[in-house]
């Protein structure tokens, strides 16, 4: 139990990691030309489409790298 438990303190501790450089590194992010930005008189509407898009392949992969090596751990314990 203890383990497992680690396990997602280390996972959730690397998810704010990557989250952190990520935008440590990118400080563009959020400003793309795929963003939609309308402002009128009285209101701001804005649509973060590029941003969106760019974040989940950035979370996908690194996601599938942490599960890929979890899943090696586990198997070498078995």
């Amino acid at each position: 139990m203890k383990d497992y438990f680690a396990n997602i303190l280390i996972f959730l501790g690397l998810i704010f990691l990557f989250i952190g450089l990520f935008f440590k590194i990118f400080p563009f992010f959020g400003k793309l030309p795929g963003d939609i930005s309308i402002k009128g008189k009285n209101y701001a509407i804005y649509i973060p489409l590029a941003s969106s898009i760019l974040l989940s392949i950035f979370l996908t992969l690194i996601l599938n790298l942490i599960f890929y090596f979890f899943k090696k751990i586990n198997m070498k314990r078995i």
